[in-house]
């Protein structure tokens, strides 16, 4: 498996859009939160958040294939645990979600966009001023960061037992911890 400073320069070969990898960090940071609430291997699951999206940039416009090129360009950098969890992040591929790894990047990749949408309605746009109160009542609001799918989100309850309103604390709480790279 590769490390840390060796997928960052990957991902910045892949990927110039800052917005994507605002959500490649943060998607980074609530899967090593969620590593360790499991007792799993931080750097793993840390891995697997930042470079889950490492082909999006390529596939944006043919999303029927966005995940499998990423798959395939990381499978000898990455564990096959990995790879496969990279792979079910696409629903549309009909990969099933099997290890914990897989779920738990599932629930967080859509969460990240929608806490740093709930940030940038703030009036100071800082993370540190959200407040799960705030959160809970834009997850309500449909059209609030209406690609951030809510069932999706919601599998965090099902698939990996964390109620949701500790989900999005969770969430929050490991974003807040990055906010300077954020820029929120």
């Amino acid at each position: 498996m590769i490390a840390r400073e060796e997928a960052l320069t990957l991902l910045k070969e892949r990927v110039r859009d800052q917005s994507l990898i605002k959500h490649m960090l943060a998607t980074e940071a609530i899967m090593r939160t969620l590593s360790k609430r499991y007792n799993e291997d931080e750097e793993k699951w840390g891995l697997t958040g930042l470079l889950h999206d490492i082909d999006y940039e390529e596939t944006k416009e043919t999303p029927e294939i966005h995940s499998k090129i990423g798959a395939e360009y990381l499978k000898n950098k990455v564990t096959e645990e990995m790879v496969h969890a990279v792979l079910a992040h696409n629903e549309r591929h009909g990969v099933e979600r099997i290890s914990l790894l897989d779920k738990a990047l599932w629930a967080t990749d859509p969460v990240t966009g929608f806490i740093m949408a709930v940030a940038l309605v703030r009036p100071d746009k800082k993370l540190a001023t959200v407040e799960l109160r705030s959160m809970k009542k834009k997850f309500k609001e449909l059209k609030f960061a209406a690609g951030a799918d809510r069932e999706q989100i919601k599998s965090c309850e099902t698939e990996l037992n964390i109620p949701l309103d500790d989900f999005l604390e969770l969430g929050l709480q490991a974003l807040q911890g990055i906010s300077k790279e954020l820029e929120l």
